[in-house]
């Protein structure tokens, strides 16, 4: 069975994360999907960064939200890369996206986005966030939603069934194999995070894992020679 490969924030362990470069590396690639962090800014732009702060990626410093979209657009996100909002990731690449959100404001203005752009059939959201899944639950049914999970994998199977989730995102260090038959037992697939080497790849399979999350682009040809 081929495993479902997820690029993380494109492909971060070779290009700047989350910039459009990253994105468009990842689809040249052939990563599967490719998967990105939503924040908003101070004037409500959905904009693409992980960290709620943004001196980690860029050469500012100060949360995201004290800054207006075009404030953030004077940033140097690496190699000259600037902060994208999400409606460029659409517009750069076509691969289906996973679009992890923080809290329920971000939440509420990916909801309309995506029904603005008519996105359902392209982008899941995913959260560690319960009640931003919930957010997003409420303004768009149909959602394909994802559970992410790090401590907290052991009760992934429950959480995922009660927030119509049909998938998790379990940080591979707390991923037990009978977690993964919970999951499984009620029809919910498991990806894992952050796979990056041959040894986390081989505990993918011997999990039986549904798919990956990874930084490198070679995890991708490794899986598919693998399969």
């Amino acid at each position: 069975m081929s495993l479902l490969t997820v690029g993380h924030r494109g492909v971060m362990g070779v290009e700047p994360e989350n910039t459009l470069r990253s994105f468009v590396r990842a689809e040249h690639e052939g990563l599967d999907v490719i998967e990105l962090d939503l924040h908003l800014s101070k004037d409500g732009a959905l904009v693409v960064m992980h960290d709620a702060d943004v001196s980690r990626t860029t050469d500012g410093s100060g949360a995201i939200g004290d800054f207006t979209l075009a404030e953030l657009r004077e940033l140097d996100a690496g190699q000259g890369e600037r902060i994208p909002v999400f409606q460029e990731v659409v517009d750069a690449v076509r691969s289906p996206l996973q679009a992890e959100i923080k809290d329920r404001a971000a939440a509420r203005v990916l909801a309309g986005v995506i029904s603005e752009l008519g996105l359902h059939d392209r982008v899941t959201v995913i959260s560690f966030h319960d009640e931003a899944l919930r957010e997003v639950r409420e303004h768009l049914p149909e959602m394909p939603l994802v559970l992410v999970t790090g401590r907290s994998t052991p009760t992934a199977p429950e959480r995922a069934r009660e927030l119509g989730a049909f998938m998790v995102s379990c940080e591979l260090q707390w991923l037990e194999a009978e977690t993964v038959e919970r999951c499984h037992a009620h029809g919910i697939k498991v990806i894992t995070w952050t796979v990056n080497t041959d040894e986390e790849l081989a505990r993918v399979r011997e999990l039986g894992l549904d798919g990956l999350v990874t930084d490198m682009p070679e995890i991708k040809r490794a899986a598919r020679r693998a399969a």
